[in-house]
Formats: structure tokens, sequence, C-alpha cells
């Protein structure tokens, strides 16, 4: 099994040490260091390279959001994962435009946090069954909102057929190689397909690819 580096970020100390050792017993991860903020995690993360942070949301001097985004900025093979206590449609929608390739809440069992790391370092988002939950009632309720004052042509840009195919399935959370056999095409091809279209977007990831299939009613 592949080993995965997590960096740590929290403002509680107990906190920060407890999801290491519990982290540290788990197969197949291994914790590089630890933050107090997301300052000092920008700090670390250029330092130390980890494959996965576990970020905090709400923190003294830098908050996760902002942390995040400078982090996928400097660092854009740095997977970000949110892990924290509040469960907020603001922070949930926040968090993924700037970049996390998921958001879990902190009861979450160690062995299923290990695993979301490494499914994370292997490119597929996670989210907490009720996170997702709230994030699809924020997008209809965002929807509904932009409908009211104006409408919104849902194509606004200059994708192909198979390209919209392969955005519609990036929204459903599909990952490349599924969407390969979805579609009867090879890996790389679905590869160039979303780099095209996070280009023709203008968008930085998958997050924010699925976030704009939801918010222009593409799914």
């Amino acid at each position: 099994m592949n080993n995965t580096t997590v960096l740590i970020v929290d403002d509680q100390r107990l906190v920060r040490e407890g999801i290491a050792s519990l982290l540290e017993i788990q197969e197949g991860v291994t914790v590089v260091g630890t933050a107090v903020d997301g300052q000092q995690a920008i700090t670390l993360a250029q330092e130390l390279c980890p494959d996965v942070i576990l970020m905090d949301v709400r923190m003294p001097i830098m908050d996760g959001v902002t942390a995040t985004i400078q982090i996928r900025q400097k660092l854009p093979d740095c997977q970000v994962l949110m892990l924290t206590t509040f469960d907020d449609e603001e922070y949930i929608v926040k968090s993924l435009q700037a970049g996390a390739s998921g958001y879990l809440l902190k009861d979450i069992p160690a062995a299923d946090l290990a695993q979301a790391v490494r499914l994370t370092h292997a490119g597929i988002y996670q989210l907490d069954p009720s996170v997702a939950g709230k994030l699809v009632g924020a997008l209809q309720k965002g929807g509904r909102e932009r409908e009211k004052e104006t409408a919104v042509s849902p194509i606004e840009h200059d994708l192909t057929g198979r390209e919209l195919e392969v955005l519609r399935l990036i929204a459903t959370g599909a990952t490349n190689r599924e969407i390969a056999d979805k579609l009867v095409v090879s890996e790389g091809t679905v590869k160039n397909h979303v780099s095209s279209i996070l280009s023709a977007l203008g968008l930085r990831d998958r997050t924010q690819a699925a976030l704009y299939a939801h918010e222009h009613h593409l799914i």
C-alpha cells in the first residue's frame, strides 16, 4: 500500500495531538507535522509537501478557507481535506470553492478518517453524509435566488458535447476511471477532457467544476 503523508492543522492542541496519534496507528498513513493555524499551515506545507492536509475551518490568525486558497495556489498537488465541527452551509460551500477536496466532521471514526485521507490522496472527493445534504440544499437555494434575479443561460462557454457529458459525471462525484468506463473511452482521454473543461471555464479543480455544474443546472 502506498504511504500517504499528512499535515494536521487545528488550533486546539489536544485535537491536533489526538488526531495525529489516531492516524499514526492506521495503515498507509504517516503524519509529517502539525500546525496551529492557517498561516503556519502554509509555511509547513511548503517545507514538508504533504500529500494531504487535514484543515480545520475556524482558527485564529488565519482561517482554514483562506489557507486552503493559498496552499492550492502554491502547491496544486497537495490535497486539502476539511475536518471540523462546523457543518454550516456557508463554511461548506466556501471551503469547496477554495479548492478543498472534501469536508468531514470530527466525529468520524479513526479508521474511516484514515480511509478518507487515502482516498483524498487518490483524487476521490470526501463529503460527510450530513454535509452532502446541506451542500445540495445550499446549491438549490442559490439556484432559486439567481433565477429570481435574472435568467442565466446554463451554457456560457464553448464546451463540446462530450465535455458536457464529462462535466455532468464529475458533478456526480465520479472518478476518471468511472467516467472512462461509462463513456467507453480511455482514462487518458478523460483526463484531457477534464483539463479542457477547467481551462474553458476558468476553474481551479474538479470540486469547482462540480459546483459550476450544479449552479448552472447541468445535472
